[in-house]
């Protein structure tokens, strides 16, 4: 996939507009390959550009076109006796100056404290060098993000493409947008949908037994929830979670029920049969007992010396040696 392709999947993945600091974050390790290997490319070309030129005979690089003839091999310049006389002189005084020495300890310290001062110097030009780069860097990739995004604005722009969507630069970021001619279209599809479902708890447990117990009458399942649940199968009816599917073949000819197609689009399911069995559930109900009989069962120490005794009472420990002694027999 390309920076390109990525950079689009992005943006339409986004609810909120994405930025370019956020492209480069994200992208900014491929971006900066793409960009070694196009400097990498350029150069190939000029090597190859260069070694053309140079294998070409009919350039003659010795050939001084301003005077339309060789070049002359240069020698040494003369000097002047002017000159000489004045190296001479520039001689004495440097001998004369030899003739004082200076204090050693003072040429030490100073010696020392220039080398400290060029440490220090060498060190924040090197930390001002990286900080610049690092800018430059930065500055590369937002203008090669730009360049990819301004593409991709084209290309969803253009008269001739046929895309119903555009990307639109909105609040410091990019996001993807329905083009102004189908608001109309988009709007009245708008209107047709339907509110996300919200259920209670009490719509929850009814439509858990409905999916378990199915087809299920009113009676049974008012039985197993201990409440009366004709308010919450109307509720789930109109919702459309479950339905009617005959009536029981009993005294009084109850109405069964049964869950929808509906339930199984809600809730992701393929069929009834990937639901958790009455098995996984009991296993999990069992191993949350067993832990909190555990916590209940082992007060932490803090608790037990903490605790003060009474005269005249039972301690703790023996009525539950007593409760153990009796499950025992």
């Amino acid at each position: 996939m390309s920076l390109k392709a990525k950079i689009e999947a992005v943006i339409y993945a986004s609810e909120e507009p994405v930025t370019l600091a956020q492209l480069v974050g994200l992208l900014g390790d491929e971006a900066q390959a793409e960009l070694d290997r196009s400097v990498s490319a350029q150069q190939t070309l000029s090597l190859n550009e260069l070694e053309a030129a140079e294998a070409d005979p009919t350039l003659e690089p010795e050939f001084d076109a301003d005077n339309a003839g060789p070049v002359a091999e240069a020698g040494p310049p003369a000097v002047p006796d002017s000159a000489d006389s004045q190296g001479n002189s520039d001689a004495g005084e440097a001998s004369g100056d030899l003739a004082t020495e200076p204090n050693p300890q003072t040429a030490e310290q100073a010696d020392t404290a220039a080398d400290t001062a060029t440490d220090r110097s060498a060190v924040d030009a090197a930390a001002t060098a990286a900080a610049r780069a690092e800018r430059s860097r930065l500055a590369r990739l937002r203008a090669h993000f730009r360049v990819l995004l301004d593409q991709l604005i084209a290309e969803y722009a253009a008269p001739e493409s046929d895309h119903g969507l555009e990307i639109r630069e909105v609040a410091g970021g990019f996001r993807f947008a329905t083009k102004p001619e189908y608001h109309d279209t988009v709007r009245g599809f708008v209107r047709t949908l339907k509110p996300p479902l919200k259920l209670t708890l009490q719509s929850l447990e009814t439509l858990a037994v409905v999916a378990y117990k199915q087809p299920v009458t009113a009676p049974e399942i008012s039985e197993i929830r201990g409440v009366d649940s004709s308010a919450v199968l109307g509720s789930l009816l109109a919702r459309k979670m479950i339905a009617t599917a005959g009536r029981k073949h009993v005294i009084g000819r109850p109405i069964l029920y049964k869950t929808t197609r509906e339930f199984l689009l809600k809730f992701g399911l393929k069929d009834v049969s990937e639901l958790p069995s009455i098995e996984e559930f009991e296993k999990m109900a069992g191993q949350l007992a067993e832990q909190e009989e555990m916590a209940m069962g082992d007060p932490s120490p803090e608790t037990t010396e903490n605790r003060p005794e009474l005269e005249g009472e039972e301690s703790a420990p023996e009525p539950v040696a007593e409760i153990q002694s009796g499950e025992s027999l």
